[in-house]
């Protein structure tokens, strides 16, 4: 976007080091130190032009907890800000929003992301132009496609934009923390942001266009508890800084450089209790105890995923011979292989690393909102 330099020095201080350093905006993208979040916590994933006025704009929504700006919706893995404004990577910019559904539904979320950009404009956003800055939901979740194509065709039939929509809706995949100076722009740089804000037209259009429909009491999307149930349930991968800050090294080895742990000296290869597992990342489900057997191997072994799971499976050619890897659905964390020498009924060993998962216990199943597994053992 225009008056983003990329030669601009920022310094920042070590709290801890009282050292400055110097970085500049062709370095690799910095993780924004991840949120203090509450006890119920959704994300939600975004992309209305400028990362920094769609981060500003929600930041100062009530029920988020915060916004990050970042990447989405392209191939290139880890892409820097020079890479995605030259329009090369298909990426656009993107913000994620962290907020609480008890207090603000993604419905509201929407409503709010429809007054802050221009949904009918698929090439660009304002004064800037090209795919980099299209508009887009990139939903995480059943729930929220479906409240999005609602929430759209709504926005449509009300004609308060005359034109077609153009905004991209596509399921998440992957999400890339921009650089650090990107982050809070707004308030970092607040003489900046206003004339780079006020020199774009998105205000002067959307005023226009909403008039006095553009202030809204987002009070009256406060959620029901089922549908906050719903919405918090969901798995995402957390960002590079929070894998390396909550993540053991075991951990961190196993399932981001796909390291093994060692065969019988592992949390859970001799575990006898009935539960599930899940990914030690996301969250997500992956293995019930009800498919667990005594291997023989060391390791945690199973003769299937557990119901309704689809684990990745990649071939494996580190080794000698070639094996087949499985990683889990959304966090993309190695879990381990699977082998054609396991018993009945499937003749499968999925043997997996126990660093890679994390044990709840059946009784445990409600409280953490698992509850739906709880079928598997009565």
């Amino acid at each position: 976007m225009i008056q983003k330099s990329l030669t601009t020095t920022v310094i920042t201080i070590s709290g801890i080091l009282g050292i400055a350093t110097l970085t500049t905006g062709a370095e690799a993208p910095q993780e924004k130190q991840p949120p203090n979040l509450p006890a119920k916590v959704a994300v939600a994933t975004f992309a209305g032009g400028c990362f920094w006025c769609t981060e500003a704009d929600f930041e100062k929504l009530t029920g988020v907890v915060q916004a990050v700006s970042g990447y989405s919706g392209g191939e290139k893995p880890n892409p820097t800000y020079k890479q995605v404004s030259s329009g090369s990577t298909q990426h656009t910019e993107s913000i994620q929003v962290f907020y609480n559904p008890d207090v603000i539904s993604y419905t509201g979320l929407l409503e709010h992301l429809w007054r802050g950009m221009n949904p009918t404009d698929g090439d660009g956003q304002f004064v800037d132009r090209g795919k980099q800055y299209r508009p887009a939901v990139f939903y995480h979740n059943q729930a929220q496609k479906e409240a999005v194509e609602s929430s759209i065709q709504a926005l449509s039939e009300s004609g308060i934009f005359n034109k077609p929509m153009a905004t991209e809706i596509s399921p998440f995949k992957r999400f890339y923390q921009a650089e650090d100076y990107h982050q809070d722009y707004h308030v970092k740089n607040p003489l900046r942001y206003r004339y780079y804000r006020n020199g774009s037209g998105r205000d002067q259009l959307l005023d226009k266009v909403w008039g006095d429909k553009r202030q809204h009491d987002y009070s009256i999307y406060r959620n029901q508890a089922s549908e906050a149930d719903v919405l918090t349930k969901q798995f995402i991968k957390p960002s590079e800084y929070y894998l390396q800050h909550t993540l053991t090294p075991l951990q961190y080895k196993v399932t981001q450089e796909d390291g093994t742990e060692r065969p019988f000296k592992n949390a859970y290869w001799n575990e006898k209790r009935e539960g599930i597992y899940v990914d030690i990342v996301s969250g997500e489900p992956l293995f019930s105890s009800t498919d667990k057997y005594k291997s023989g191997t060391g390791w945690p072994s199973f003769t299937q995923p557990i119901q309704g799971i689809s684990i990745v499976e990649k071939k494996d050619n580190s080794l000698f011979t070639q094996r087949t890897e499985v990683r889990s659905p959304i966090a993309d964390s190695h879990l381990g292989h699977v082998f054609n020498d396991g018993p009945a009924p499937t003749g499968l060993r999925y043997c997996i690393n126990s660093a890679s998962l994390r044990f709840i216990p059946k009784e445990d199943l409600d409280a953490q909102g698992y509850g739906l597994y709880s079928k598997l053992f009565k």
